[in-house]
């Protein structure tokens, strides 16, 4: 098995699932651990476990086969990042292009 392993507090990243309002998380374990998320992906279409990604960065591969989707009914749509900032101070430029760049993203 695979996982990407960002920064956080207990170590690696625990998978979260959910089905019918029941959510499980699972801490997976495996001989590779990765930090990056192209890596676990050539690994898993390499043959050598799970992934879990965000479905966007895969569909291309699901779709030609390189790659089988398991636990559908387990992993819910992703409604995506939050931003959240004052707006009561003048911002930035810089964070007003971040705010901009981000809104045209999604």
């Amino acid at each position: 098995m695979y996982q990407s392993s960002p920064a956080h507090p207990s170590g690696l990243y625990a998978w979260e699932f959910e089905k019918r309002g029941r959510e499980l998380n699972v801490r997976v374990q495996g001989q590779l651990v990765f930090n990056d998320t192209a890596l676990v992906i050539r690994a898993a279409q390499a043959g050598f476990g799970l992934a879990c990604v965000l479905q966007d960065m895969v569909q291309e591969h699901i779709a030609d086969g390189r790659l089988v989707r398991v636990l559908a009914d387990w992993s819910p749509p992703f409604p995506g990042y939050h931003l959240y900032y004052p707006s009561r101070r003048q911002p930035t430029p810089a964070f007003s292009l971040l705010v901009e760049a981000l809104k045209y993203r999604s």
